[in-house]
């Protein structure tokens, strides 16, 4: 059994004589497991103990940003976003810059790391600068190799040795865009999550930065690959091509010149039953579809796969004809569930709407029902809006969908009138409310409702544990302006979809600027929610987290605020001890009781913010980690606690 496919590894014959409770706990993928539930089944840390958690190592990258060529722009390191794989005391985590590199689990010495030299390329175009997530590994009898997909190379290394294996691809890498359906600019193919392993495939999507916009952009294809050769097996038209399934839902021709529509977050896997879940993200020009009428298969679905031919068993389509960004921004989740009396396999996809939408995961059919309910339409020209939207029944949403009055900021009676002034030069509405000309207050916004790591699963309560973020964006259509990205009519001004306010509307900066932006609506800005899968029922909700640029803005001088919580993409990751670690993507690591979210534990990250998911294991020293990315740039660092500091 491959490791991408385990949640618990118990060491080998060299450990059999270490007692029970020692035993190693490996953390064998970046998301925990292959279905990604980011669950420890360890418990030497528990909510007795929790307040004794110290720091026990800290390792940096030591990356830096570099200027590659006279005529470009420096490449910068950007936020420490990876979650680790750890096997057998060995560490091994990606770096802003696509680098990997391999520490030992237990004192966080470097054993070796490889760099690809991805800044050598420049500043990619996908939105967050340079980010990775994580890596993949492959083992067998023999050896055990690892998978890093940089920017459009996928590179298979020797874990042992952090070397190239020159048999892989063409010296140990496969550029991935050499085999998609058309030519493709490099410099706009990114990666940020690691590639899946399934037997002998390494499977990858890709990213696309939303700002590129021009006919024939990047396809999202999804491609799997030989992990001992480099050989492509098969690949995943997600716009689909001429007669294949799908293909109709891109009117006049669409199809053939619509990009994106990629899988750039990550992707799950049931293994036993060899099918591969897909996230697919949003279509090309996510807030205009007037050049891509139709539904828009499968932009905005859920595709189960037969990971073994990448044929498609299943689709649920969650935004017909997407205007609001709303990628499938995470990991679907595979948990087994209690259902009418029996367990039941289920698939749970969370999502920027606010909603969890969840599936039988063989059949595809909804635990709870979703409702096509009627949208408003739009008036933006060329346009033609879906007339209906998928509605879940259960579970219900996690949260706001909507911005109203009653919800804007009221911290001083100046703020609360600038709120509604901003408010009343705006359409607003109900969730698919869509983009116009005027401009439309849109909620959630670009990052959520959910973001790219906002769920973990304990597999024992049968909890999902879900980050949220309330922060609204304003989606104003405009014609787009000739450049080398823009090649469409209409697109979105991006430049002010920051919606916030100001004390002092004549101050000559614009209301999207700081430092006297403060956001239009009231806290809570970030949540975290525990919802009971057997029911689709919540158990609880929390503010999580806090954000001191508001705390200690010179307009709130004097006034007492309430909990603020925190706007960001990362989750947490729940423990058999009954624990829930997670920032919110805040500067706090907070440890939450998973019975009711109360903090039980926290600590200020040295490097500031933590915008990764935690990952936890114990070593063969019997000793339980908690290990977070934190910090970005010069400043980027893994922080590992344990019970005393211990190591």
């Amino acid at each position: 059994m491959h490791d991408a496919c385990c949640l618990l590894v118990i060491a080998s014959a060299p450990f059999l004589s270490v007692p029970l409770h020692a035993q190693r706990v490996d953390w064998p993928s970046a998301s925990g497991d292959a279905g990604a539930m980011r669950y420890a089944p360890v418990a030497d840390i528990d909510r007795a103990n929790v307040s004794r958690l110290k720091v026990a190592w800290r390792w940096s990258t030591g990356e830096k940003s570099v200027v590659a060529a006279p005529d470009r722009k420096a490449a910068r390191p950007g936020l420490f976003q990876a979650s680790p794989v750890v096997i057998g005391d060995t560490l091994y985590v990606s770096t802003p810059y696509a680098a990997v590199a391999a520490l030992d689990a237990t004192s966080g010495r470097e054993l070796w790391k490889y760099d690809p030299e991805v800044w050598r390329m420049g500043q990619p175009s996908n939105g967050t600068g340079f980010v990775h997530r994580g890596v993949a590994t492959w083992s067998s009898a023999k050896e055990r190799r690892i998978f890093i997909n940089a920017r459009y190379r996928l590179i298979a290394l020797d874990a042992a040795t952090g070397r190239v294996i020159p048999s892989f691809g063409a010296n140990g890498e496969v550029d991935l865009t050499a085999q998609l359906r058309r030519p493709t600019n490099r410099a706009h193919y990114t990666n940020t999550s690691p590639p899946v392993v399934y037997g002998d495939l390494v499977i990858v999507g890709n990213g696309v930065g939303d700002r590129l916009r021009y006919r024939n952009d990047p396809p999202g294809d999804v491609q799997a690959f030989d992990v001992r050769t480099g050989r492509r097996v098969w690949s995943f038209h997600t716009v689909p091509d001429s007669g294949e399934f799908g293909w109709k839902t891109w009117e006049n021709g669409s199809w053939a010149y619509m990009g994106h529509t990629n899988v750039w977050a990550p992707m799950s896997l049931d293994a036993a039953r060899g099918l591969l879940f897909l996230p697919v993200s949003t279509p090309t020009n996510d807030w205009y579809g007037g050049d891509r009428k139709g539904d828009n298969l499968f932009a905005e679905s859920v595709v189960a796969l037969d990971a073994r031919t990448g044929r498609r068993v299943w689709h649920y389509q969650i935004v017909h004809h997407g205007l609001w960004d709303y990628d499938l921004p995470a990991p679907p989740v595979l948990a087994t569930i209690q259902w009418k009396g029996a367990p039941r396999d289920v698939v749970a996809v969370p999502s920027k709407t606010a909603w969890i939408y969840v599936f039988d995961r063989v059949t595809g059919a909804p635990i709870w029902p979703i409702v096509e309910r009627p949208v408003p339409a739009s008036d933006v020209p060329g346009e033609r809006a879906s007339p209906t939207q998928p509605m879940p029944t259960l579970p219900a949403p996690f949260s706001r969908q909507e911005v109203r009055e009653s919800d804007l900021i009221d911290f001083t009676p100046e703020l609360h009138r600038r709120a509604r002034e901003l408010f009343a030069q705006y359409r607003s509405g109900p969730i698919f409310t869509p983009p116009s000309l005027q401009g439309t207050i849109t909620m959630p916004g670009a990052i959520g409702g959910a973001g790219w790591g906002s769920t973990s699963y304990d597999p024992e309560t049968h909890t999902l544990f879900v980050k949220a973020t309330n922060s609204p964006a304003l989606y104003r259509i405009q014609q787009g302006q000739p450049n080398d990205t823009i090649g469409f009519t209409y697109t979105a001004d991006l430049v002010h979809s920051g919606l916030g306010v100001t004390a002092d509307p004549d101050s000559g900066k614009a209301d999207h600027l700081p430092p006297e932006q403060l956001p239009l609506i009231k806290p809570p800005y970030g949540t975290m929610t525990a919802i009971d899968m057997d029911t689709g029922r919540r158990r609880w909700q929390v503010t999580l987290g806090d954000t001191p640029s508001i705390r200690q803005h010179p307009l709130l001088a004097g006034v007492t605020l309430p909990p603020l919580g925190v706007a960001g993409a990362p989750g947490g990751t729940v423990t058999k001890g009954g624990l829930l670690f997670a920032t919110g993507g805040g500067t706090v690591l907070y440890a939450l009781d998973t019975r009711d979210g109360r903090v039980l534990w926290q600590f200020d990250l040295p490097a500031g913010r933590g915008y990764a998911n935690p990952v936890s294991y114990r070593g063969a020293n019997g000793v339980q980690y908690i290990v977070i990315a934190t910090g970005g740039g010069d400043d980027a660092e893994l922080v590992a606690f344990s019970l005393d500091g211990a190591r």
